[in-house]
């Protein structure tokens, strides 16, 4: 997931057993963590942390929640964010949902608009789910299995929807090649992969066998889109709601408002847990991150929308003072803050030149941007520790040349045929301070090698769509180095990598989260992996893809991610868990 993408979960599924985290990454276990439904309401450090605070069933007041830059998109078929992942569960129910619970308990996906987990059959090629009967639309329509099937479809047209994951365009059964609804109203495109015998059940057949698909079906594209509703990429203005609350307004610059849908029943919804305390939620755009910090302690301000930390300045000035740090919780996560090395930008299309950007930099300073160590660990390698089978490994020694090895990176340089070095771009997200400190770091350590950067920062809203994650206008700009944050789909190596590092899910529209690395041992390694049913074997060949991609110097890993999250008196019911690696914004309430 993105920033945060977020997810994490450890299910054991037949065949092959995955794990699912949700838009930012989320650890299978946390130090100290477990899952606790008590909690109290004395403020205390990491008093929210897999656990509830204030524990409390009030409802009524307006959640203020501020973020710094729009995020891809509310649309739940187009979106790629931890964030929003989290959020969107507050106005759409897919067909399963991780669970509103804190700890590990909120890792574990749930029956939402489903009765049950999906039924496999065909060796795990098949699987059908029935739709809950009485749950409707917000204008009291009610939903039937063809609203998720044109959901699930939507999502694959990924020119009018390019941000969302590509699983379903990866695994459903003989969908064509750029398939879009828009052009296939009839949906004959996907007869095949998806059948509605009735309007309460829903089937989905697959191109090859996936044990955890109760993971795909938590994803927010399986949440019911009736298909007369559609406006395509104006959707994200106002999706028709199936969740306790729905669009008040929309202003693409301001943010937006959620306001309870009366035509929400709580009877049809036992077991994901939402609370839905607050009677109103507000989402702002475009606010300062200093002046979110600031208005969060003042009390102006209830959640930091993104989930990722306070700003560098606030984060010293809250562990300086134990009033301020009793109000904080510093929440693991299994995602990776990393630069990716473009390869299609030369001269980093040789190894060697990208090994000596990895051999230059300055891991103590990448790791400072993001808050020193209470902001994460300087990571040696891709998959954080929190994955399962991660293996942690130090080939070019990060650990042991903290602040860069420059005699490392001009032998590396005269391997590559530029022993007087080279220049080329690096990007980042122009709301993102930490990743502008990152960008201004790399840009200063780089340069005693001779290796010269030119920031580029851009909008985060279109940052994967228009720019970084678009090949031809990165390659067109030599954005050389390329700013990133990735959490876990899933909480083992197909769900931290897969989306980052096999090159086939790279496409030429935009919207993409891997941004460059292209190795063809790595995709086959990652087609090994999907038909290895032994939970080891496989597990030790997502080590080998980690492996692959750090020998090919394709990823500069920068840190595995912490957040000091600000957690100000006027909340209730707060906590993180396992599958938000943040505060869960579908049980939170106010005092």
């Amino acid at each position: 997931m993105r920033w945060n993408r977020m997810k994490t979960a450890t299910v054991v599924s037949a065949a092959v057993a995955l794990s699912l985290v949700v838009a930012c990454g989320g650890p299978k276990a946390t130090p100290g963590g477990g899952s606790s439904e008590g909690g109290g309401s004395t403020a205390e450090f990491n008093g929210a942390v897999n656990k509830v605070f204030n524990p409390s069933d009030k409802k009524g007041g307006t959640l203020r929640m501020a973020i710094t830059e729009a995020w891809d998109s509310p649309d739940p078929g187009d979106t790629y964010f931890g964030l929003s992942w989290n959020l969107v569960r507050n106005y759409v129910r897919p067909l399963m949902t991780f669970k509103v619970a804190p700890g590990a308990d909120g890792a574990k996906p749930v029956p939402d608009l489903a009765e049950a987990a999906g039924v496999p059959s065909d060796g795990a090629k098949t699987w059908t789910y029935k739709i809950r009967k009485g749950v409707k639309f917000e204008d009291g329509t009610p939903v039937t299995s063809k609203d998720v099937k044109y959901a699930v479809a939507r999502s694959l047209d990924k020119a009018t929807l390019p941000s969302g994951p590509t699983y379903f365009n990866d695994f459903l059964l003989d969908v064509p090649k750029g398939y879009s609804v828009y052009k296939d109203k009839a949906l004959t495109g996907v007869a095949k992969a998806i059948e509605t015998p009735d309007d309460q059940t829903i089937v989905f057949h697959l191109n090859k066998p996936f044990a955890s698909f109760d993971y795909f079906a938590q994803l927010p594209s399986t949440a019911p889109v009736p298909q007369a509703k559609d406006t395509g990429a104006k959707y994200k203005e106002h999706p028709v709601s199936t969740g306790p609350y729905k669009f008040g307004t929309y202003d693409s610059n301001k943010g937006f408002t959620l306001v309870r849908n009366d035509q929400y029943d709580a009877s049809t919804d036992p077991d994901s847990g939402r609370k839905a305390l607050p009677d109103s939620i507000n989402i702002a755009y475009n606010v300062n991150g200093t002046d979110i910090d600031n208005r969060l302690i003042a009390g102006d301000l209830d959640v930091d929308l993104a989930g990722t930390g306070v700003q560098a300045e606030t984060q010293a000035k809250i562990l300086a003072d134990p009033k301020l740090k009793a109000h904080s919780d510093n929440v693991p996560a299994s995602r990776l803050n990393f630069t990716v090395l473009n390869s299609q930008v030369p001269p980093l299309d040789n190894v060697n030149c990208r090994k000596a950007v990895l051999y230059a930099a300055d891991h103590e300073g990448y790791q400072r941007a993001y808050g020193g160590p209470i902001g994460g660990d300087i990571a040696t390698n891709l998959m954080p520790p929190l994955v399962v089978g991660a293996k942690k490994f130090d080939d070019y020694g990060f650990e042991a040349d903290k602040n860069g090895n420059v005699e490392k990176a001009k032998a590396a340089l005269k391997e590559c045929g530029q022993p007087n070095g080279f220049a080329v771009n690096i990007s980042y997200r122009a709301d993102r301070a930490k990743e502008k400190a990152v960008a201004e770091t790399l840009q200063q350590s780089l340069k005693k090698a001779g290796i010269i950067l030119t920031t580029k920062p851009y909008p985060t809203g279109d940052y994967t769509k228009l720019y970084a994650g678009k090949p031809d206008f990165a390659k067109a700009n030599k954005l050389g180095l390329i700013i990133y944050s990735w959490g876990a789909d899933w909480g083992d190596g197909f769900g931290f990598l897969s989306q980052i590092v096999d090159s086939r899910v790279i496409r030429e529209t935009g919207g993409n989260s891997n941004l460059g690395v292209r190795i063809p041992e790595v995709d086959a390694m990652i087609d090994k992996a999907l038909t290895t049913t032994d939970e080891g074997a496989r597990n030790e060949i997502w080590a080998g893809v980690d492996k692959k991609v750090m020998d090919e110097a394709g990823v500069l890993p920068g840190t595995w991610a912490k957040a000091l999250l600000y957690r100000p008196d006027t909340l209730a019911n707060v906590f993180s868990n396992d599958g938000q690696n943040m505060y869960d914004y579908a049980g939170i309430g106010l005092k």
